[in-house]
């Protein structure tokens, strides 16, 4: 395995842990979880398009958790297929179509920040 797709893997797990933690009700450790996955987009973004790319395989993601997240972290880099994931997701209910439709009104008002370089 690469060091982008053990960096994948890590982004996968922590978001779907901090999915898990918040449906416990415990932030504390879902914050931990946040951390990570942000800690490792950071990493994948170090390696420019490569890291974006390896990441683009989460929007296709059986868990909904993940493919958003991935999908929000996306928007930039691959606007259509990261849109198609939100907006599919926004058409549900319950807290990951709450996210998903934030983060389109995010990306439509200019104001989304997730990979601004």
């Amino acid at each position: 395995m690469t060091k982008l797709e053990e960096l994948v893997q890590e982004f996968a797990r922590s978001v779907a842990a901090q999915s898990d933690a918040i449906f416990r009700g415990d932030a504390k450790t879902g914050n931990k979880h946040a951390d990570r996955y942000i800690a490792a987009f950071k990493k994948l973004r170090a390696h420019g398009d490569a890291g974006r790319d390896a990441l683009t395989v989460l929007l296709m993601h059986p868990n909904v958790d993940v493919r958003t997240t991935a999908a929000s972290f996306l928007l930039r880099y691959r606007t259509a297929e990261a849109k198609a994931v939100l907006e599919e997701a926004a058409k549900g209910e319950g807290l990951v179509a709450f996210e998903s439709s934030e983060a389109l009104k995010r990306w439509e008002e200019g104001t989304w920040a997730l990979d601004p370089e």
